[in-house]
């Protein structure tokens, strides 16, 4: 295969050009989602707003939520937690707003790894035709004591394009389907993180409204 890679390399350099797109693809997907994006020690994260949260410190929540300005679960708290005075329903919205936009970036240049893998075949595919079509025309024209070695040769070189084109596809769609389990699962994470912002914020009603509650029953009673 590498022999065949340096004697063809100008019918070879559009299915390398996929293979470097993908490699630079696929390192700068796994840095987003598996280093940038995610958010470690999400529970400590949760806890701690919870306390400012309920302690009716918003402020100081909203600055702790801007230390992770790279982590989409910080974002979309924020955003939760500068709309806590509002009506539920502008709080939701707000919300699902950040979310979608989260969900943007972490499925972008994704789905360029199926379309590379796509391309990458078919430009093996497109080398195949040409062998084949290479090994006829030089068997017709051929003496019958070179037509042999033509033949394999022409065949060769149509096989080889397939397994190179091969060769860059098969990763390609191996690390899409990675890829994309990963973005599912942050997926699936940003949308605990409305439940969870939404619950801490209907927490500080509550506790608030019970501590009004027993306010008034210790002035009535006294």
């Amino acid at each position: 295969m590498i022999k065949f890679l340096f004697e063809n390399i100008s019918h070879m350099i559009p299915i390398i050009a996929c293979g470097v797109l993908a490699i630079a693809l696929i390192l700068e997907r796994f840095r987003a989602l598996f280093i940038v994006y995610p958010m470690r020690g999400s529970n400590a994260f949760f806890e701690k707003v919870r306390n400012l949260v309920i302690a009716d410190r918003i402020s100081e929540a909203v600055a702790f939520c801007d230390r992770y300005r790279s982590k989409p679960v910080a974002r979309i708290v924020k955003e939760g937690l500068m709309r806590a005075h509002q009506p539920e329903e502008i709080v939701q919205h707000g919300l699902d707003i950040e979310v979608g936009e989260n969900i943007d970036r972490i499925k972008a240049r994704t789905n360029f790894l199926s379309m590379l893998a796509n391309v990458s075949t078919l430009l093996g595919l497109i080398g195949t035709i040409l062998g084949l079509v290479q090994s006829f025309e030089a068997v017709g024209s051929a003496n019958a004591q070179a037509r042999s070695a033509l033949l394999a040769q022409g065949i060769s070189m149509a096989m080889n394009h397939t397994l190179w084109g091969l060769a860059v596809a098969v990763p390609c769609m191996v690390m899409y389907s990675f890829l994309m389990n990963r973005t599912n699962r942050l997926k699936s994470e940003f949308e605990r993180t409305v439940v969870r912002t939404i619950d801490v914020i209907q927490q500080r009603y509550v506790i608030a409204s019970e501590l009004q509650n027993h306010s008034s029953r210790s002035k009535r009673a006294g």
